[in-house]
């Protein structure tokens, strides 16, 4: 396609959230890519907050955050995964960054003394910054969060209905996500509740061109037919996405629908290549077997009611899972309770390996530390994430003499601070937006366990976090049994760490979990399946 005006597609939904609008925006963004086209995607969330690194992850899952630093909702993390494409801040918009920019034009006297308003001002300024998140780009994917008919979104919707006007006939399709509900009782298919939200949209001015209904089961012709009739979208721009077995397979459910041709089609695209999903379709036939072995990886965590908080995790254990062709038990491990348990080995025992992930607070802090303690004198497989290193030099301190050994963040008196706030960030651990936030380069010690992991001694990886190794206490490393194996150049910060006497403990400051890919497992992860399956 040649270059020229962006296309622009926006998915809305309806009925209920955790639809997986997400999920539908990130297959569309594959299916495209997959076809030549240079896409992009944008999450736009009616939270008024200004980025999302101070939600709530028991309820908004994890925090997901980009090569350039911005902390963003985790649907970040699925458009990357299908796409295999790297976003940045332009591709996560929440209402207050919008509302800051209004407020701070009004006072910088940019509206020339006019009245500030919903209609124009808030609502010219989300297209503004969707304009932007898509120029160069030759299809921009816009997901609009919440369900149609919250107060809170109606100026994104809005915003959209008069960006549809602006770009002009061809330029825009408008994919709208339903719930298809299957009543037990009648054992039928439920259309209902998808066609009062098709209503609704159609009922603030915008008129979907695309329906996906979701369902628990699988749905029938019936089901699609009565939603045509009573929405007006053709058949043929239906699709139906029953609940499969991997995320991974709705982009070949929406390839063999025809779906993908549809939305070209309506957008006047001129393709010159043909869908190429050979790749993926290989990865999803890996994800979707049965292996004649399994491993049990736990997973120490104190948010255990949301397995969205740890979502690129999860991702990345699974994918390394497949790719070493075998079974996954993901192994849920309370650190509240494991801190409290009078033998907490009784809690580790049976699992080939464990990982900590990244946290903040010191709840359950002490069952992380213990897993590590554990993982250390068991030489169980162990794998820290950000906090998760923290956990494993605060353990491997204790175990050899430092009792009341700590991280600041936890217990600021602690005699021996073996880990500390940066330099810089001192008096500013209760605020938003100062931490060391995105990529950062590392480079790893030669014929180290990380070095051969990654095959190469420079690497870039993303971070989150505003505690440091402290590097008075780095020279004690090798007596405790560990080993700094990776640093960033410029500052010499401790990036990476290693058990010595261990056959795989490695912890990392920084998230490797944001760079694993479904057709591409992270080595860190690929690692420990494949010590978990030596175990």
């Amino acid at each position: 396609m040649a270059r020229g005006q962006t296309k622009y597609i926006f998915v809305t939904g309806g009925v209920l959230s955790g639809l997986g609008k997400g999920i539908t925006a990130a297959s569309i963004g594959n299916l495209l890519r997959a076809r030549g086209l240079r896409v992009n995607l944008q999450k736009c969330d009616p939270y008024l907050n200004v980025d999302a690194g101070l939600l709530n992850p028991r309820e908004h899952g994890e925090c997901f955050v980009t090569k350039d630093g911005a902390e963003t909702d985790l649907d970040l993390g699925h458009y990357e995964r299908f796409t295999d494409e790297e976003m940045t801040r332009n591709s996560s918009l929440m209402a207050g960054r919008v509302l800051s920019k209004v407020i701070q034009d009004e006072r910088a006297g940019k509206y020339n003394g006019d009245d500030v308003q919903i209609i124009p001002h808030l609502t010219g300024a989300i297209q503004d910054y969707i304009e932007e998140a898509g120029r160069g780009f030759d299809v921009h994917i816009v997901e609009i969060g919440g369900t149609v008919g919250d107060y809170e979104s109606l100026s994104f919707i809005e915003a959209i209905r008069e960006f549809g006007i602006k770009q002009g006939s061809g330029n825009c399709v408008y994919v709208h996500v339903v719930y298809l509900p299957f009543l037990s009782a009648s054992q039928e298919i439920k259309t209902k509740p998808a066609q009062n939200s098709v209503r609704e949209l159609r009922g603030l001015g915008i008129l979907p061109d695309i329906l996906v209904g979701r369902s628990e089961v699988p749905t029938n012709g019936a089901a699609k037919k009565k939603l045509s009739l009573f929405s007006g979208v053709a058949e043929e721009a239906i699709v139906l996405l029953p609940n499969a077995q991997t995320i991974y397979e709705v982009p070949l459910t929406l390839e063999d629908s025809g779906i993908a041709n549809v939305i070209t089609q309506e957008l006047g695209i001129a393709l010159k290549k043909k869908p190429d999903l050979k790749d993926w379709r290989s990865m999803v036939d890996m994800a979707t077997k049965h292996y004649d072995r399994k491993i049990n990886i736990g997973v120490v965590a104190k948010y255990m009611d949301n397995s969205d908080t740890y979502m690129s995790v999860f991702e990345a254990l699974r994918s390394a899972a497949w790719w070493n062709k075998t079974d996954i038990n993901i192994e849920w491990i309370d650190a509240v309770k494991l801190g409290e348990a009078k033998n907490p080995e009784q809690m580790l025992n049976g699992l080939d390996a464990v990982v900590v992930p990244g946290g903040f607070g010191n709840r359950g802090v002490e069952g992380k530390i213990r897993a590590a303690e554990y993982a250390l004198n068991n030489d169980l497989p162990y794998l820290g994430l950000c906090y998760g290193l923290h956990m494993a030099v605060i353990a491997a301190a204790r175990l050899h003499g430092l009792k009341n050994a700590n991280t600041t963040e936890v217990d600021k008196y602690t005699p021996y601070p073996v880990i500390d706030t940066m330099a810089d960030q001192k008096g500013k651990e209760n605020t938003g937006g100062t931490m060391r936030l995105g990529d950062y380069t590392c480079k790893l010690t030669k014929n180290s366990l990380a070095e051969r992991l990654y095959k190469q001694t420079v690497i870039t990886e993303r971070h989150r976090h505003r505690y440091e190794c402290n590097p008075e206490f780095v020279k004690n490393y090798k007596a405790w049994g560990l080993a700094d194996v990776g640093h960033n150049p410029e500052s010499g910060l401790v990036e990476v760490i290693e058990g010595i006497n261990n056959r795989y403990f490695i912890a990392s400051q920084f998230h490797p979990e944001f760079k694993s890919r479904p057709t591409r497992p992270h080595p860190l992860f690929d690692g420990l399946v494949k010590a978990a399956l030596q175990k």
